[in-house]
Parts: C-alpha cells; sequence; structure tokens
C-alpha cells in the first residue's frame, strides 16, 4: 500500500485489479465487473467510492466489503 501510495502522491494515475477488501477501501475508485467470473461476467455491476459501494452496492463484492468494514464503519458512513 505504500508503493501505491507514493506512486499516487506523485501524480500517477494507478490502476489495480484487486480483491483484498484492504486495497478497496483505500481506493479512490472502485469498478466492480460481473456479476460473476469468466463468461458469467464481463459487465460494469458498480462503479463509485467504497463508501457508495457499502451504502449502495448490490453485488458480491459490496457485501464482502461490507463484512470487512464491519458495523462501526457502516454507522459512519450512512
Amino acid at each position: 500500500m505504500e508503493l501505491l501510495d507514493a506512486l499516487v502522491e506523485r501524480g500517477n494515475t494507478v490502476i489495480v485489479i484487486e480483491h483484498n477488501p484492504d486495497v478497496m477501501k483505500q481506493a479512490d475508485w472502485l469498478i466492480d465487473v460481473g456479476p460473476d467470473g469468466g463468461t458469467a461476467g464481463g459487465e460494469i455491476v458498480f462503479s463509485g467510492t467504497a463508501k457508495d459501494m457499502v451504502q449502495h452496492g448490490n453485488t458480491i463484492t459490496a457485501e464482502y466489503l461490507r463484512r470487512s468494514l464491519g458495523e462501526s464503519f457502516r454507522r459512519e458512513t450512512v
């Protein structure tokens, strides 16, 4: 995360394909592609901030992010 932060601080655009909730929490913008993997995917099912995803996302990824963030974060963001 420190390396990614350093790249962004230098004015770079960083695109990361990642499923780790800790990385998603720190991202400026999330694009969720699905609804599943492989031939059952390929559609943008959500685009927005992590806060938006927690509050409004209706995807598998949104649910895992909610679980990762815990109840305290959900109350703060709503």
